[in-house]
Formats: C-alpha cells, sequence, structure tokens
C-alpha cells in the first residue's frame, strides 16, 4: 500500500481528474481540498499521512491546485481521510470529482508552452543557417542554406502560428479587426516571400524573421496565459464544495445516495463532523453548527428540531435528522455559485489597456501595409516583387509584438517583485484595477482576525477550575472547547474527572469527588447569553464562571489599515459575525464603516451600491461568505488560509499571514500601471521612427523583424525596472 509521491511541485501539474479517470473499478475515488498545501514538504507529508489509513491504495496531490486525489477500499469514506489530515496538521474539505475536470484553459497553456518550444528551437537552429549566409555563402550554397531554412521554417510557422491564425479567422468571421489578424498576414507574406526568393535564387530569405516573430508572439502569448491560469472558476469550486453524497433515512432503513437523488420531503441523517448536503429543517436531534465558511460567524449556532439550516453548515456535536427543502442546484450554496458567476461576467467585460491600444492600432497597420503596396507598385512601374518587399517589411515593422508584450511583461515582472513580499497575482487585468480603487472592503473573521478563537483571560480562573476545565475540554469535539483545552494544556494538569458526557448542542458535564460539573452553554446553566464568544464553567452549586474567546488579530492588520488610510482610501468592514465582536475590532483599527450580520448577498449588495455611486472597491475576504463580493469587486484579494473558491474569486493571493503588505500592492500597482503606459508610448514611439523608413523602402523584411524584436526587448527591459 503505497502511495504515489511527487518528486517536485511540477510534478504534479496533471490534473487530479486525469488520475482519477485512470483508476480502475471496485474503488472509491474520492477527492480532498488542500487550503493550507504550499509546498513540497506537504505533499510527502499529505501523502504519507494518506496512504497510512487502512484501505487507502493511493494518494495524489496536486499542489498548484490545492488539492488531493484518493483511490480507496469502498468501505472509505472522505470524512475519515479529513480526520487523519486533521491529525496531520493539515485542513481538509471533500470536493466532488465530478465537479472538477480538465479546463480548456488547461490544455490551452500546455498546446501554447508546446508551441513556444517548437518555434524558440526552429528559431536557434535557423539562425545558425543564416550566419553562414551572412558570412558570405553564394550561389548553390546560399541557396542550399536558404532551402534548409524553409524545411524547418515552414512547418514551424504553420504549427507555432495556429493560434493567431485561428485568432484571424475569428475575427475576420465577425467583421473585425483584431491584434491576430496583422500577426497572422505578416507570418504569412514573410514565408512565402521567402519562399518566392529562395525558388529565384534571391540573396535575401526572411525565414528567420518569420520564426523569430512566432517565438516572440508567443512569449507575449503565454505570458498572459501564465497570469490568467490560476484565475479559474470560483463558480466551479463552489460546486465542487458541495457534499456529492448524503444519507438518507427510507422505510428499509439508511442508504447512501447523490446529491442529485435528494428531493425535497426526504429525510437525511448527518453525523457529527460532517457538512450538511441540503437545505432543510432540523426534524429529530440536537447539535450545534460552525457557519463560519458560509457566514463568517464565530459563534457555533445552536440546531435543534424547527431549525433551519443550509447546505455546506458543518455539523459539530450531535447526529441530526434533517427534512430536504432543497438540494443540488436549488440549494444555498448552488445560489451563492451563481451569484459568483453573474459577478464573475460583469469583471470579465473590463477592457485591459491593451485591448483597448488594439482596437484603434489594428486597423491602422492594414492601411499602412496596403498603402505601401499601392504606393511602390506604381513608382516602381509594376515591379511586383519590389511592392510585395516592401508592404511585408512595413507589415512586419508595425506588427503588434511590443504591444502585445506591454503589459504581460509589466505583470510578470510585478507580480515577481509581489511573489516576494508575500503576494501572489492571478489575473492580468488585477495591476490595472487595484491601481485605480479607492475604497478598501475588508472581511473580519479569517481577514483581519485569524479565525482561530483563543481564551481572552484565563487568569481569573483559579487553578481547581483550570484542572476541572481542562478534563471537561478535553472530552469535547467542540471548537471553543477544543481551543480552551489547547490553552489550558500548557501549564494544567487535568483533574480526575469521571463520568464524562457530551450533551448535543449543550456542553460537557461528568463528576469530581461526588461534585457535578458543567462546560457548555450559558442557557443549559440558566444564564441568559452574553453579546461575545463564550463558555461557562460550572462547579456544583457555585455560580458559573464565564471564559469569553477572542479572535486573534492578523499580523499586519494594524499596519496594513493605517497605511490605507494614509493613501486617501476610504476602508470599511462588512462581517457575518455578531455586532459587539465587530464593533470591538473596528474601533481597534480606528474603522468607521463597518457592518455586522451581512449574508453574502448582503456583502454583493453593498459593494454593487458602491460602484453604483463611483466607488472602485478592493475587497479582501476569505470565506464562501465573501465569494460573491470577491467576484464583484473592482480588485480582490484573499489570504492563501481561504477557502479554494474564495481565492478562485480573487485577482491576488496572500501567501503569508501578515496583511501589512496589502498597503504595498497598492502603491506597486500605481507604478506598474505607469510603466504600462510607458510601454506604449515606447511602442508607438518605436513605430513613429521605423514605420517611415519602411515605407521609404529602407527597411528589408529582415531588417524589420531585427527592428521588431528590439521594440520587444526593449519593452521588456523597461518592465524589468520596476524590481
Amino acid at each position: 500500500m503505497a502511495a504515489a509521491i511527487s518528486a517536485c511541485p511540477a510534478c504534479t501539474a496533471a490534473p487530479a481528474a486525469e488520475v482519477l479517470a485512470r483508476q480502475p473499478p471496485g474503488r472509491a475515488r474520492l477527492m480532498l481540498s488542500l487550503p493550507t498545501a504550499h509546498c513540497a514538504a506537504c505533499i510527502s507529508d499529505v501523502e504519507r499521512a494518506l496512504a497510512a489509513h487502512p484501505g487507502v491504495a493511493s494518494a495524489r496531490v496536486n499542489l498548484s491546485r490545492r488539492q488531493v486525489a484518493v483511490e480507496a477500499a469502498p468501505g472509505v469514506a472522505a470524512p475519515d481521510l479529513v480526520a487523519v489530515l486533521a491529525r496531520a496538521g493539515y485542513e481538509a474539505h471533500e470536493l466532488d470529482p465530478d465537479a472538477l475536470r480538465l479546463t480548456e484553459t488547461d490544455r490551452r497553456g500546455r498546446d501554447l508552452l508546446m508551441r513556444l518550444g517548437v518555434s524558440g528551437f526552429a528559431m536557434m537552429n535557423i539562425m545558425l543557417l543564416s550566419v553562414a549566409v551572412w558570412s558570405g555563402a553564394e550561389g548553390a550554397s546560399r541557396d542550399m542554406f536558404h532551402w534548409i531554412s524553409a524545411a524547418i521554417a515552414l512547418p514551424t510557422v504553420a504549427f507555432a502560428g495556429q493560434p493567431f491564425f485561428a485568432g484571424a479567422l475569428a475575427a475576420l468571421r465577425a467583421r473585425r479587426l483584431g491584434m491576430d489578424v496583422p500577426v497572422s498576414l505578416g507570418l504569412v507574406l514573410a514565408s512565402a516571400m521567402s519562399l518566392y526568393e529562395t525558388a529565384n535564387h534571391g540573396h535575401q530569405v526572411y525565414f528567420d524573421g518569420a520564426v523569430m516573430l512566432s517565438f516572440f508572439l508567443l512569449t507575449g502569448r503565454y505570458l498572459e496565459y501564465r497570469a490568467r491560469a490560476a484565475a479559474r472558476s470560483a463558480a466551479e469550486e463552489l460546486a465542487a464544495l458541495e457534499v456529492p453524497r448524503a444519507h438518507r433515512l427510507t422505510a428499509t432503513g439508511e442508504e447512501e445516495v447523490a446529491i442529485a437523488a435528494l428531493r425535497p420531503g426526504d429525510r437525511v441523517l448527518v453525523r457529527p463532523g460532517q457538512r450538511l448536503p441540503c437545505d432543510g429543517v432540523v426534524l429529530m436531534g440536537a447539535s450545534e453548527l460552525d457557519r463560519s465558511l458560509l457566514t463568517g460567524e464565530t459563534r457555533p449556532v445552536a440546531a435543534a428540531p424547527g431549525a433551519a439550516v443550509a447546505a455546506g453548515e458543518v455539523n459539530l456535536t450531535g447526529p441530526l435528522t434533517v427534512t430536504v427543502t432543497a438540494a443540488g442546484r436549488d440549494s444555498s450554496l448552488n445560489r451563492m455559485a451563481d451569484l459568483v458567476a453573474i459577478a464573475e461576467g460583469a469583471r470579465d467585460r473590463y477592457a485591459s489597456l491593451a485591448d483597448r491600444m488594439a482596437r484603434a492600432y489594428a486597423p491602422v497597420v492594414h492601411a499602412l501595409s496596403a498603402a505601401a503596396f499601392a504606393g511602390w507598385l506604381w513608382a516602381s512601374g509594376g515591379d511586383l516583387r519590389l511592392a510585395l518587399n516592401v508592404a511585408v517589411a512595413v507589415l512586419i515593422i508595425t506588427c503588434p509584438c511590443a504591444l502585445a508584450l506591454a503589459v504581460p511583461a509589466v505583470v510578470t515582472a510585478a507580480s515577481g517583485r509581489l511573489f516576494r513580499r508575500g503576494l501572489l497575482i492571478k489575473n492580468p487585468t488585477a495591476l490595472e484595477r487595484l491601481a485605480e480603487i479607492d475604497t478598501v472592503v475588508f472581511d473580519k473573521t479569517g481577514t483581519l482576525t485569524l479565525g482561530a478563537p483563543v481564551p481572552a483571560d484565563l487568569a481569573a480562573l483559579p487553578a481547581p477550575g483550570r484542572a476541572a476545565a481542562l478534563a471537561l475540554a478535553r472530552a469535547s469535539s467542540h471548537p471553543l472547547a477544543q481551543a480552551l483545552a489547547a490553552a489550558l494544556a500548557e501549564d494544567t494538569v487535568p483533574a480526575p474527572v469521571t463520568g464524562l458526557r457530551e450533551i448535543a448542542g449543550q456542553g460537557v458535564e461528568g463528576r469530581l469527588d461526588g461534585t457535578r460539573l458543567r462546560l457548555g452553554r450559558a442557557e443549559w446553566l440558566g444564564l441568559a447569553p452574553g453579546g461575545r464568544s463564550a463558555t461557562w464553567l460550572a462547579i456544583g452549586d457555585a455560580p458559573p464562571v464565564e471564559i469569553a474567546f477572542a479572535d486573534r488579530l492578523r499580523p499586519g492588520a494594524e499596519t496594513a489599515v493605517a497605511a490605507l488610510r494614509a493613501q486617501g482610501k476610504r476602508v470599511a468592514l462588512l462581517s457575518g459575525d455578531v455586532a459587539p465582536a465587530v464593533a470591538e475590532l473596528a474601533a481597534r483599527l480606528g474603522i468607521d464603516d463597518w457592518h455586522a450580520g451581512q449574508r453574502p448577498e448582503d456583502k454583493a449588495r453593498h459593494l454593487q451600491r458602491l460602484a453604483e455611486g463611483g466607488a472602485k472597491v478592493l475587497m479582501i475576504g476569505d470565506g464562501l461568505n465573501d465569494t460573491a463580493a470577491l467576484a464583484l469587486a473592482h480588485a480582490s484579494i484573499s489570504p492563501a488560509s481561504a477557502l479554494d473558491a474564495a481565492r478562485a474569486a480573487s485577482d491576488i493571493v496572500l501567501l503569508g499571514q501578515d496583511l501589512a503588505p496589502v498597503a504595498g500592492a497598492v502603491r506597486l500597482a500605481a507604478a506598474a500601471r505607469s510603466l504600462i503606459k510607458q510601454n506604449f508610448a515606447i511602442s508607438l514611439g518605436y513605430n513613429a521612427i521605423a514605420v517611415p523608413l519602411a515605407l521609404a523602402g529602407f527597411a528589408t523584411p529582415l531588417a524589420a523583424a531585427v527592428a521588431m524584436s528590439l521594440s520587444s526587448l526593449s519593452v521588456s527591459l523597461n518592465a524589468l525596472r520596476l524590481r
């Protein structure tokens, strides 16, 4: 029973869905999300932990997607594997493998990289042959080198130029001119002209220029793809997060069914530690629910008969029987996915500076080339060869290679600088949009705070009470109890409590020397609940003692908020948590504009109102309740600890815990946008000098290819100044 151990992160690039597709029948196919996996050591730890679990045949981690695909015996369940990884120190969530498929974007990236490699290899070989010609080869030797170059270049251009040819055909069918049309014309005419010259024993051919043009343009196209590759659909991630199976109760017993088979009125059993598979109403049982991923609430919510529950919530302490009201496409989780998809579509309409420039640039290129051909054909008295040479030179020299590199080059340089500061850029237009923001909206739980409750003040708890509390807390799976046990275990020995039992949805009780001990909810102990997260300890008939909890502030939160305000940005806080907790944090950070009790649709509506008022909003959040707002915002950032769906919806991922680099990213975005504009100026300035020379007949197609390459190099070097 050995796991398939990845040798390096690059070896994990094959999508997990493909791995699952190759698995033999008769085994369970499970997929888990790993939000906290980040390095090669994580791969080894996760795969080793899963391989040691009985029934697991293989486990393979995809680090780029933070997922692990597991092949196991039919009796192995996803919650068992989640528990195994939790013990190994890794957070995990079950995903639906049917919702995760190899996307067209993945195939396109591999295709571009393959064509880029072919064109680069061919370019180097043709340049070696060209050196021989430039060194003085004449007659039959020169013709031989030209024919060898043609044998290499023509298949290369036909293969490597496919992305541009396809784009040009699509543009022409739509009766418009895009960047791909002049590129394709340049490739075809340069190759055809070179073949004509070779067949007629010409002195100059331009095969090297045609292949060089392909290489540089594919480089720009691949840089753009790499910037977009991480921005996978958040709607797909949300759909995959839905529990794929449910335990339906029937007259004959319990059966495991797919979510799609559930119908309103069905009864499902949800055990402790499982996520709810549907929207519904609790029919039997009492427990507490963790809604932090959905609503941002830090306090678990009591669930009793008659309580409404939603898909995606986590059942904490007791089994629940739930009557289904909505499942599958009708569940609240899928409605949230629809919100995200709509928001993503709205943001996709944002056109980059390069796109806007291309709309005006492409028609000018064709007009100049056509004018050059007609003018020289007339001026030369019908010399078709000369007119074609000049027209091709004009087309190549005006080719938008530098323009195509203007944005990707800067984005790549900025991405490297921000990565070293702990920020990962995912979207090619993110820097442009980030430079425009004037309002910053933060989520609370998991964003400004770490989302991990800790006891606020244990000093007031006497030693006997600490020992009793530790014994009781260790017997509970409740998040507050686990946090209390972790804090007390550092310097406390648990009391010898007997008769320990957990009462679902209430707390834990036991006896110490005949005295009853209880640790749990205020209502269970006959008290009114307070406005903050707390548990209560009762020893015999003594008044219960409150043990309050606070969420730890994320490192750099105060620095980030202060720096953003110093830049003149408006700062707001939207949270699904209760008002007292939100007010306390807002006061500590100096945020005057805060809103509590915000559900996902509330956050999305709030950002929509800000946008309608003319604000350019940067949203920073981490939970499922933030995904629609992240997708809707003008720009967005999520921490690496965020749920996969939140990271997918965001433009930038914060890799570390420190929030301080966010303010620096906003400043860097402004500098990057300035460099992008400079690159456009360089590209246009180059054309202003080179085009008249080409029109006057002073530039051959080869010289035009060299000049085009130099303009691309100057754009790339200017982008490196950002470092």
